[in-house]
């Protein structure tokens, strides 16, 4: 069965080709048109993703979008089914006018729409309009690696919903309660994220960087405590009376209520004090706690093992580090794409094995789905930009031994990862070993804020030695963070972030042996298994996507070499 699943008008659009229960091409649409988290409709990802399968769009059985409209029919909207502008308003209009006839219109939640278009020689254009957070159940389970678990979808909001709790067993889902809005973590952080001078729904990740720069137990805690009230069911409730991200004819996500109560906010250009990283501190404490209260209830109701996340809200890799030491769960899986890019991948997947009931799960043991470039390839775009290069006859050993005379290298290698970070094949790549590493790079390539942390990327074997984690656990997609043992920081100061904990990647030699290679060569030189891993990208910008993308932000900024499959080009 081939299935093209696509993120269509959220977050980072998507789309994503799944046959027979395995992907085989993903892309996000910000990657072919170099517009950061573009929420455009993924034509080009959807060209991709069909050339790369080998087929043509009416050899598709079915699409699958991460959005389902239906849910709106609850109520009547005689703005839009009152008035058409082109007949083909009858699509929404006749169903809207058809549920005010149901007795019971407000009880209708449709998990799905589905609409088939007939087209010429007898085949169709079918399409499932599947729930938000049902997609999200779908990127969580059906890509991991248990065959019965716990599932928790956390984020903004979906069509209603912010919140899902759910059972996974083989090949289907039940959902055993919901959240909807306005009560939303997901907002939450996002209105501590815009008070805090950063883009909402964008910047989440800069606010829990900062949080590390401040104790817990500080005197901001309590007044943000006593805005969640945590609910016998494994419910919250927020105090709506200090948010308003969810009323939308008014500008900005909090009230005069919040910073009557916390004190001013801090302006997009103004310079950080205690009080913001206190600030954030509290926050995401109070997130924490509120995210183990619903997992606490959700292992009480299934008294399951495993438990696997996916929603914005498990992004926040610092939280997903701690789950297993914060709640009874004893293994958390967190996919490489649990934000809105892997609605595709995950409505997909929920189609393939929920609604059709097919079996053949495909565990996601790397993130490689998107485009990759042959050396002849590669060397034509450098002749054409007139670049000097040589061609290495090792490049994992050659390019080990620059990294150990602490040079700065864009490293450009095979397909391109699926997801918000780079595993090793679009990465900007440093020596861990040199404190003034992470400086440098913010300074000089990056153009981003002080106090982000880089990632360390670590021989999967050598992990335990390095970080304080349990054998046997590994972190493939950089999607958890776990404290740097005290005896190796000083080490690898370069990825050591301010409370002595490092968003890791772990490295095996099957899913991408050429990285493997390289950090297995910098080993043999420097005795560190580990090498500073960040995106290959500009900020602003989305992650390099061809040669010609990866050559542009070379020249444009402070990289000292630039690594193209097997070429080698220098400053």
């Amino acid at each position: 069965m081939k299935i093209l699943g696509i993120n269509h008008d959220m977050y980072i659009t998507s789309a994503a080709i799944v046959v027979d229960g395995a992907v085989v091409a993903a892309c996000p649409e910000e990657r072919l048109t170099r517009e950061k988290q573009s929420r455009a409709f993924p034509e080009r990802a959807i060209r991709y993703c069909l050339d790369q399968a080998g087929l043509a769009l009416d050899d598709i059985d079915c699409v699958v979008n991460g959005y389902n409209p239906a849910v709106h029919l609850q109520k009547y909207n005689p703005i839009f089914s009152g008035n058409r502008r082109f007949r083909s308003d009858y699509l929404y209009s006749v169903q809207d006018h058809l549920f005010r006839i149901l007795p019971d219109r407000e009880a209708q939640e449709p998990e799905y729409l589905h609409q088939v278009v007939p087209l010429a020689g007898g085949k169709k254009l079918e399409t499932y309009y599947l729930t938000h957070h049902l997609c999200h159940a779908g990127n969580a389970f059906f890509m991991s690696p248990y065959e019965e678990a716990a599932i928790l979808t956390a984020d903004g909001r979906g069509e209603h919903d912010t919140v899902v709790f759910a059972v996974g067993r083989g090949n289907s889902i039940e959902v055993l309660q919901r959240i909807s809005i306005p009560q939303s973590l997901g907002s939450f952080y996002s209105t501590f994220t815009d008070f805090l001078g950063f883009k909402p729904d964008s910047d989440e990740w800069k606010v829990m960087a900062l949080s590390s720069y401040a104790p817990w137990d500080n005197p901001y805690y309590k007044s943000i405590k006593n805005l969640v009230t945590l609910k016998d069911d494994g419910r919250f409730e927020l105090d709506l009376t200090c948010f308003k991200g969810f009323v939308h004819e008014t500008p900005g996500m909090y009230s005069r209520k919040l910073v009557d109560l916390i004190g001013p906010p801090r302006g997009r250009d103004d310079a950080y004090e205690g009080r913001h990283y206190e600030i954030a501190s509290a926050m995401q404490r109070v997130t924490e706690e509120t995210l183990s209260h619903m997992l606490s209830w959700l292992h009480r109701k299934t008294g399951l093992d495993n438990v696997c996340l996916s929603g914005g809200m498990f992004m926040n890799s610092v939280y997903n580090g701690r789950v297993t030491r914060q709640t009874p769960f004893r293994n958390a899986f967190v996919s490489s794409c649990p934000d809105d890019s892997g609605l595709s991948i995950g409505g997909a997947l929920y189609v393939h094995h929920q609604l059709f009931g097919n079996s053949g799960r495909q565990v996601q043991t790397h993130n490689y789905y998107g485009p990759e470039f042959t050396n002849d390839e590669i060397e034509a775009t450098l002749k054409q930009h007139k670049v000097s290069y040589r061609r290495s006859d090792d490049v994992a050993a050659e390019v080990a031994g620059i990294l150990d005379q602490g040079k700065l290298v864009g490293w450009f290698q095979g397909k391109m990862e699926f997801g918000q970070r780079a595993l090793g094949n679009r990465s900007i790549i440093a020596d861990p070993r040199r404190a003034e590493m992470k400086d440098k790079i913010n300074a000089a390539v990056k153009f981003r804020e002080a106090f982000r942390p880089f990632a360390p990327s670590i021989l999967e074997e050598r992990t335990t030695e390095f970080f304080e984690i349990d054998p046997g656990v590994t972190v493939p997609f950089m999607e958890k963070v776990f404290p740097i043992r005290p005896e190796k920081r000083a080490m690898i100061p370069a990825v050591t972030h301010e409370d002595g904990s490092g968003r890791l990647q772990t490295v095996s030699r099957e899913t991408n042996p050429r990285y493997y290679r390289l950090i297995e060569n910098f080993e043999r030189l420097t005795g560190v298994p580990v090498i500073l891993n960040t995106s290959f990208n500009l900020n602003g910008e989305p992650v390099v996507c061809s040669p010609s993308d990866a050559l542009r932000t070379f020249i444009s900024c402070g990289l000292d070499v630039l690594v193209l499959g097997d070429f080698i080009v220098a400053k």
